[in-house]
């Protein structure tokens, strides 16, 4: 992944996406229903991996969940801290977690998987599975399509899925899907879908 390009890419549209997406309630329902029913519960940390503005990683953390934000844009963690001073955000980057193997207990990579090169995807989620402990639970957000392609994304290159092929790669990487939730595309969404897996 162009990590740079992508940082680049959200810091220039950091102040409009947090007015547009910066609170849990732009979520949709059906999502946030989703999420808590795969990471609330949770008897250890939960990485929110690109956390943006921060709101989900919030929103667990109010419903006592112990959440972490990690994101590679300063301005968004900034914003975060602000609007969420209960809870920890780091500067990262989903390719190379400062974490311990086996050492978290679930994970929200919310759309944050979109910017990444289809070659790459197995190498983050792999990531991914090193530092969830056995169990663990991930949870995340993709676009999906009839086969794997780029799109012009508002903010910079992005790529769906077919969901039987994402988790294919989730088991490669040593995940078993566990839930999806696709939806088809409406006026103002594309297709899109939320996926939810254990680690094995």
């Amino acid at each position: 992944m162009e990590t740079d390009t992508v940082r680049q890419a959200y810091t220039s549209v950091a102040q409009l996406y947090i007015s547009l997406f910066g609170t849990a309630g732009h979520v949709h329902p059906d999502d946030l229903a989703f999420i808590e029913r795969h990471l609330t519960g949770r008897p250890g940390r939960v990485l929110d991996l690109g956390c943006g503005p921060g709101h989900l990683t919030g929103h667990l953390r109010a419903l006592g969940v112990d959440a972490v934000g990690i994101d590679l844009v300063p301005e968004f963690l900034a914003h975060a801290r602000a609007a969420h001073p209960e809870v920890e955000f780091q500067l990262g980057s989903l390719e190379r977690l400062d974490v311990a193997d086996e050492s978290v207990d679930g994970i929200l990579a919310w759309y944050s998987l979109i910017h990444l090169p289809p070659p790459e995807l197995d190498g983050v989620l792999e990531e991914f599975r090193r530092v969830l402990a056995p169990a663990g639970r991930l949870v995340l957000g993709t676009f999906t399509a009839d086969e794997v392609g780029a799109f012009d994304h508002k903010v910079t290159t992005a790529y769906r899925w077919p969901l039987d092929e994402f988790s294919e790669r989730l088991t490669h990487a040593g995940f078993r899907e566990v839930e999806r939730l696709p939806r088809p595309d409406d006026d103002t969404h594309r297709p899109h879908a939320a996926m939810a897996a254990v680690a094995v």
